[in-house]
């Protein structure tokens, strides 16, 4: 398991922004001062090598055909500004035979678009930009398409909205091939949030909670993180922010994207996700530490969640050692 090769696919015209994530992500070396940190081998491909022109008005130099798609472990389709183009049919014959071989495929808003004519989001459910949902939807009607979350995993295929979902996105698929601490450890370079909870909406009223006086969401956040082996009904953490439950639920969601209920859980779910990573507590004990209640209540979560239960999960990402 892992990520070894990674290749970006572009169009006729490039998305700088868009590009320059899976950049980002999986194209920098980062090795300098931790070692851990992945550096797979990657590569921008076109179907016609040569300088691309971007959205910004400059152009880049793409110096692989769609031949780098052969090998790799990961191909990315970024933003695909092209919408009303059609796509070379090479180009869709590589990326299908890249997943067909057992790639995986990450796109980035409008990077649906060219995955759906290839038939690869047939029957998956995805999503792209909010503003291009509803014409994903009406192109491509055997795609189930998601209108409002950030990500979408589906088999091998992880399709994402605008811009800084694709940050979301990417990180995903790190966690999911190579685990919560490098992940982690890769956010933080990057100054960015760990993870996002896929489903999250992608318009959020109020994307950083309004600073008060008084304890408001974000200090409420900050608490429930350190007390997640706690109950934490809505009533105990409206009294924390000092508002009425019903006030407290409705300013979480403007801030937030989600419900109390569904943070918690991806929260519990996050946590565990380390404990097991990192230590050798048993299932239930781990489902103490986070709240989850009981072994199967974690397990059932986790598998919701992750796609797998936990002991494949700590089977796969095992730490060299316990740490605690």
């Amino acid at each position: 398991m892992g990520i070894a090769r990674v290749t970006a696919l572009v169009g006729e015209r490039v998305a700088p922004f868009e590009l320059g994530i899976a950049v980002q992500v999986f194209g920098t070396d980062r090795r300098d001062d931790d070692p851990a940190l992945p550096h797979p081998l990657f590569r921008v491909a076109a179907a016609r090598p040569g300088p691309v022109p971007t959205t910004g008005g400059f152009e880049v130099l793409v110096e692989h055909g769609l031949e780098a798609l052969a090998d790799a472990d990961l191909v990315v389709v970024p933003a695909w500004p092209t919408l009303d183009a059609p796509v070379a049919e090479p180009v869709l014959e590589a990326v299908r035979a890249a997943v067909g071989r057992g790639a995986r495929l990450l796109t980035i808003c409008t990077g649906a678009f060219p995955a759906a004519r290839a038939g690869l989001l047939d029957g998956r459910r995805a999503t792209t930009h909010w503003q291009f949902t509803g014409l994903l939807a009406a192109r491509h009607p055997r795609v189930r398409v998601e209108h409002d979350v950030l990500h979408v995993d589906d088999g091998p295929v992880t399709t994402s909205a605008g811009a800084a979902a694709g940050i979301d996105a990417c990180l995903h698929v790190v966690r999911t091939e190579h685990g919560a601490a490098v992940a982690n450890a890769l956010a933080r370079r990057m100054v960015t949030a760990a993870q996002r909870a896929g489903g999250q909406a992608q318009f959020v009223e109020r994307p950083v909670p309004r600073s008060t006086a008084e304890p408001g969401i974000a200090q409420v956040l900050d608490w429930a993180r350190a007390h997640l082996d706690e109950p934490l009904p809505v009533e105990v953490l409206a009294r924390r922010a000092l508002m009425a439950p019903r006030t407290f639920a409705r300013r979480f969601r403007e801030a937030t994207g989600t419900t109390p209920h569904r943070w918690l859980v991806e929260e519990r779910v996050r946590r565990a996700e380390e404990l097991l990573e990192s230590t050798d507590l048993t299932v239930e004990a781990i489902a103490a530490r986070t709240g989850t209640g009981t072994a199967e209540a974690l397990r059932a979560q986790f598998t919701a969640r992750r796609g797998v239960g936990p002991a494949t999960h700590r089977r796969t990402f095992r730490a060299a050692g316990p740490r605690g």
